[in-house]
């Protein structure tokens, strides 16, 4: 029987991917603007990322009544993620129904890179449940369900032309910068950030990771691929509890006045 997004979504090493998504996002304009003149998530990032994974659970595993909490959270956030075309912008708004489409599409094609770069390729019944089940990620939101890809030979193709036409604008690199060389907040994820930047190089699209400049020279080549075997070797043997932790942290923290949703990157 084929498994579906539940089975899948609670495992934490998606969150390898953040970093991927993050960038992907804001190499596109629409978005990425909105993000470097609304957001401040390069000082909080630990914070953007508890918002965005908070509402993706409360999508696949919360009640009603926290989606429904969320899903205003969200909207709330996004409401003045907004401006007109000028002459410095095309312009940008965080309810556009594309823009949504395109956060949505980073966060699935990132989710299921790392799964598979983890635990091996997932079956075509199981891949094409987890993309159908994928969309309400977005519907959930303002994201009409008909602007969903139709299937995934549909998404791979509007994947592959949204990447041929995206390359990071001053404004991408600047949030890009900020992200990954963080001059402050806690230690720890200071210190892990080259692990994080070694990821987020290796797992981005090769176009996208050139237009970002990260360093890839054959040493780091072999450092990701040695990482990601350590991790397809020890993370699938870790306990459910372990690995399912962040996903039972972030809605167990989901109720009246910890919702804290400034900062979801689903469209801003």
């Amino acid at each position: 029987m084929a498994r579906g997004l539940s089975d899948i979504g609670a495992e934490g090493v998606l969150l390898a991917g953040a970093g991927r998504a993050i960038l992907m996002q804001i190499a596109n304009p629409a978005v990425g603007h909105g993000v470097a003149e609304h957001s401040n998530f390069a000082e909080r990032p630990l914070d953007r990322l508890r918002a965005t994974m908070t509402y993706v659970y409360a999508v696949i595993y919360g009640s009603e009544q926290q989606l429904t909490a969320v899903r205003r959270a969200v909207n709330r956030a996004h409401a003045p993620v907004r401006r007109t075309a000028d002459d410095s912008t095309a312009g940008y708004n965080a309810f556009d129904a594309q823009s949504q489409l395109w956060v949505v599409a980073t966060l699935y094609d990132t989710a299921v890179t790392v799964y598979e770069k983890v635990h091996g390729a997932l079956d075509d019944d199981t891949a094409d449940r987890i993309y159908r089940e994928y969309a309400r990620i977005g519907t959930a939101l303002q994201l009409p369900a008909e602007l969903w890809p139709a299937d995934r030979p549909a998404f791979a193709r509007y994947l592959d032309e949204s990447l041929r036409n995206l390359e990071p604008d001053a404004a991408a690199l600047r949030v890009a910068h900020e992200l990954l060389y963080p001059t402050s907040g806690p230690f720890l994820m200071r210190l892990s950030m080259p692990l994080v930047r070694l990821l987020t190089a290796g797992l981005l699209p090769e176009e996208l990771r050139a237009g970002f400049g990260l360093p890839w020279k054959p040493r780091h080549r072999r450092s990701f691929d040695g990482t990601i075997r350590l991790l397809a070797a020890a993370y699938p043997r870790l306990p459910e509890k372990v690995r399912h932790w962040p996903k039972n942290y972030y809605l167990g923290r989901l109720g009246p006045g910890e919702l804290g949703l400034g900062e979801t990157g689903l469209g801003e």
